[in-house]
Protein backbone atom coordinates (compact mmCIF):
# COMPACT_ATOMS: atom_id res chain seq x y z
CA UNK A 1 0.00 0.00 0.00
CA UNK A 2 1.19 3.00 -0.84
CA UNK A 3 1.81 6.36 1.64
CA UNK A 4 -1.27 8.65 2.14
CA UNK A 5 -1.01 12.37 2.04
CA UNK A 6 -3.28 14.42 3.14
CA UNK A 7 -5.14 16.29 0.21
CA UNK A 8 -4.75 19.60 3.01
CA UNK A 9 -0.87 19.54 2.57
CA UNK A 10 -1.62 20.26 -0.98
CA UNK A 11 -3.22 22.99 -0.71
CA UNK A 12 -1.58 26.49 -2.80
CA UNK A 13 -3.11 30.06 -2.42
CA UNK A 14 -1.13 32.41 -5.14
CA UNK A 15 -1.74 36.09 -5.56
CA UNK A 16 -1.11 37.98 -8.81
CA UNK A 17 -2.13 41.81 -9.48
CA UNK A 18 -3.09 42.12 -13.46
CA UNK A 19 -0.70 44.64 -14.68
CA UNK A 20 -0.98 46.30 -18.50
CA UNK A 21 1.16 43.91 -20.07
CA UNK A 22 -0.95 41.02 -18.78
CA UNK A 23 -4.22 42.73 -21.04
CA UNK A 24 -5.41 42.43 -24.14
CA UNK A 25 -6.80 45.73 -25.80
CA UNK A 26 -9.89 45.62 -23.63
CA UNK A 27 -7.80 45.58 -20.63
CA UNK A 28 -9.30 42.21 -19.59
CA UNK A 29 -6.71 39.51 -18.46
CA UNK A 30 -5.90 37.59 -21.58
CA UNK A 31 -6.84 33.48 -21.27
CA UNK A 32 -3.17 32.31 -21.98
CA UNK A 33 -2.05 34.58 -19.24
CA UNK A 34 -4.83 32.75 -17.05
CA UNK A 35 -3.92 29.85 -18.17
CA UNK A 36 -0.38 30.02 -17.63
CA UNK A 37 -1.34 31.21 -13.87
CA UNK A 38 -3.37 28.19 -13.04
CA UNK A 39 -0.88 25.56 -14.40
CA UNK A 40 2.09 26.94 -11.77
CA UNK A 41 -0.26 27.10 -8.89
CA UNK A 42 -1.72 23.62 -10.12
CA UNK A 43 1.97 22.27 -10.48
CA UNK A 44 2.89 23.71 -7.15
CA UNK A 45 0.22 21.66 -5.28
CA UNK A 46 1.13 18.38 -7.55
CA UNK A 47 4.71 19.30 -6.24
CA UNK A 48 3.77 19.56 -2.57
CA UNK A 49 1.94 16.48 -2.95
CA UNK A 50 4.26 13.99 -4.51
CA UNK A 51 7.49 15.85 -3.57
CA UNK A 52 8.45 14.91 -7.12
CA UNK A 53 9.13 17.20 -10.14
CA UNK A 54 5.98 17.24 -12.23
CA UNK A 55 4.65 17.92 -15.47
CA UNK A 56 1.34 19.08 -16.92
CA UNK A 57 -0.52 15.79 -18.64
CA UNK A 58 -3.81 17.60 -19.22
CA UNK A 59 -5.93 20.48 -18.78
CA UNK A 60 -9.73 19.91 -18.73
CA UNK A 61 -11.99 22.50 -19.91
CA UNK A 62 -11.08 25.71 -18.44
CA UNK A 63 -14.39 28.07 -18.84
CA UNK A 64 -13.83 32.11 -18.72
CA UNK A 65 -17.24 33.00 -16.84
CA UNK A 66 -16.11 36.74 -16.16
CA UNK A 67 -13.44 38.92 -17.25
CA UNK A 68 -10.79 39.78 -14.93
CA UNK A 69 -10.07 43.64 -15.52
CA UNK A 70 -6.24 45.61 -15.75
CA UNK A 71 -5.73 46.21 -11.59
CA UNK A 72 -7.69 43.43 -10.21
CA UNK A 73 -6.15 41.20 -7.54
CA UNK A 74 -6.57 37.38 -8.99
CA UNK A 75 -6.06 34.60 -6.33
CA UNK A 76 -5.54 31.01 -7.38
CA UNK A 77 -6.49 28.63 -4.94
CA UNK A 78 -5.57 24.96 -5.77
CA UNK A 79 -5.12 21.37 -4.43
CA UNK A 80 -4.68 18.18 -5.19
CA UNK A 81 -8.20 16.09 -5.72
CA UNK A 82 -6.66 12.20 -6.22
CA UNK A 83 -3.42 10.76 -7.16
CA UNK A 84 -3.42 7.85 -8.74
CA UNK A 85 0.35 5.81 -9.59
CA UNK A 86 2.36 8.34 -11.10
CA UNK A 87 -0.85 10.62 -11.78
CA UNK A 88 -2.16 13.60 -9.79
CA UNK A 89 -5.86 15.48 -10.87
CA UNK A 90 -5.78 19.51 -9.32
CA UNK A 91 -8.84 21.26 -9.12
CA UNK A 92 -8.24 25.19 -8.83
CA UNK A 93 -10.82 27.95 -8.18
CA UNK A 94 -9.62 31.07 -9.28
CA UNK A 95 -11.35 34.74 -7.87
CA UNK A 96 -10.71 37.96 -9.59
CA UNK A 97 -11.42 41.53 -6.96
CA UNK A 98 -11.44 44.81 -7.22
CA UNK A 99 -9.85 46.18 -4.34
CA UNK A 100 -11.84 49.62 -4.71
CA UNK A 101 -15.02 48.61 -5.12
CA UNK A 102 -14.53 46.28 -2.54
CA UNK A 103 -16.02 43.28 -5.42
CA UNK A 104 -14.78 39.96 -5.42
CA UNK A 105 -15.88 37.35 -7.75
CA UNK A 106 -15.38 33.82 -9.00
CA UNK A 107 -13.85 33.91 -12.10
CA UNK A 108 -12.61 30.13 -13.52
CA UNK A 109 -12.48 26.89 -12.45
CA UNK A 110 -10.34 23.74 -13.81
CA UNK A 111 -9.07 20.20 -13.43
CA UNK A 112 -5.21 19.68 -14.46
CA UNK A 113 -3.94 16.17 -14.27
CA UNK A 114 -0.21 16.12 -13.85
CA UNK A 115 2.48 13.19 -13.94
CA UNK A 116 5.48 12.66 -10.92
CA UNK A 117 9.01 12.00 -12.81
CA UNK A 118 12.49 11.25 -11.53
CA UNK A 119 15.36 12.73 -12.64
CA UNK A 120 15.49 10.69 -15.81
CA UNK A 121 11.60 11.79 -16.97
CA UNK A 122 10.08 9.07 -16.22
CA UNK A 123 6.99 8.39 -13.96
CA UNK A 124 7.39 7.80 -10.47
CA UNK A 125 4.73 6.73 -7.98
CA UNK A 126 3.13 9.36 -5.70
CA UNK A 127 1.31 9.23 -2.07
CA UNK A 128 -2.52 8.63 -2.66
CA UNK A 129 -4.65 11.41 -1.13
CA UNK A 130 -6.82 10.96 1.79
CA UNK A 131 -9.58 13.40 1.56
CA UNK A 132 -11.04 14.99 4.91
CA UNK A 133 -13.49 17.42 4.07
CA UNK A 134 -16.88 17.06 2.71
CA UNK A 135 -15.94 18.76 -0.59
CA UNK A 136 -12.43 17.00 -0.65
CA UNK A 137 -14.25 13.35 -0.62
CA UNK A 138 -16.82 14.69 -3.21
CA UNK A 139 -14.01 15.83 -5.26
CA UNK A 140 -12.08 12.76 -4.64
CA UNK A 141 -14.89 10.28 -5.28
CA UNK A 142 -15.52 12.04 -8.66
CA UNK A 143 -11.85 12.45 -9.71
CA UNK A 144 -12.28 8.52 -11.17
CA UNK A 145 -14.74 9.60 -13.29
CA UNK A 146 -13.01 12.69 -14.63
CA UNK A 147 -9.92 10.77 -15.33
CA UNK A 148 -11.94 7.99 -17.52
CA UNK A 149 -13.30 10.57 -19.07
CA UNK A 150 -10.36 12.22 -20.27
CA UNK A 151 -8.75 8.53 -21.29
CA UNK A 152 -11.40 8.06 -23.49
CA UNK A 153 -11.32 11.38 -25.16
CA UNK A 154 -7.69 11.11 -25.88
CA UNK A 155 -8.23 7.86 -27.60
CA UNK A 156 -6.13 6.05 -24.56
CA UNK A 157 -8.92 3.93 -22.94
CA UNK A 158 -12.09 2.67 -24.94
CA UNK A 159 -15.64 3.70 -24.04
CA UNK A 160 -16.56 -0.05 -23.41
CA UNK A 161 -13.71 -0.05 -20.69
CA UNK A 162 -14.67 2.93 -18.60
CA UNK A 163 -16.60 1.21 -15.82
CA UNK A 164 -17.09 4.25 -13.97
CA UNK A 165 -18.65 6.44 -16.76
CA UNK A 166 -20.29 3.18 -18.11
CA UNK A 167 -22.25 2.88 -14.34
CA UNK A 168 -23.05 6.79 -15.02
CA UNK A 169 -24.92 6.29 -18.21
CA UNK A 170 -26.73 3.16 -17.36
CA UNK A 171 -27.90 4.89 -13.83
CA UNK A 172 -29.39 7.62 -16.84
CA UNK A 173 -31.02 5.31 -18.68
CA UNK A 174 -33.17 4.00 -15.85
Amino acid sequence: MRKQKPASDSFVIMTELVLPNDTNTLNNLMGGRMMHLMDIAAAIAAQKHSNRIVVTASVDNVSFRDAIRLGNVVTLQAQVTRAFSSSMEVHIDVWAEDIPSGTKMKTNEAFFTFVAVDQSGRPIDVPEVLPETPEEIKLYEGALRRRQLRLVLAGRMKPTEAQELRALFELSEK
